[in-house]
């Protein structure tokens, strides 16, 4: 009974607890290991995805810059298209088409023309 209380011999009991407390925390680190590694698996396969997406983003910005470039030049050839439809249906083109392809000549106009 002398080690009871020095330390020399310990109880059976209290031995058997010191080892399944130790067992515990040993299967709470493997758990906490397990659980810290599960997350850096995840956010690592988030990061890739997230690249991959950013690509994506990337190319349709591109393409969506494109699409409005074009239709920017084709708003403008519209209008350059409306403004000749206008000038076609007035009597000065009309003219200018008569002298230019019909040979028309207004009464006292004389007109030259070179040789080939």
């Amino acid at each position: 009974m002398a080690g009871r209380y020095s330390g020399e011999r310990q109880r059976p009991g209290r031995q058997r607890r010191k080892k399944a407390a130790y067992r515990k925390r040993q299967q709470n680190r493997v758990s906490m290991f397990l659980v810290t590694l599960a997350v850096l698996v995840i956010v690592a396969v988030i990061a890739v995805s997230a690249v991959g997406l950013q690509k994506k983003i990337d190319a349709y910005d591109q393409k969506i810059a494109e699409l409005e470039a074009e239709i920017q030049r084709e708003e403008e050839r519209a209008k350059k298209l409306e403004e000749f439809r206008k000038y076609t249906q007035t009597k000065g083109y009309v003219e200018k088409v008569a002298q230019e392809q019909l040979g028309l000549v207004y009464d006292g106009e004389i007109l030259f023309k070179q040789e080939p």
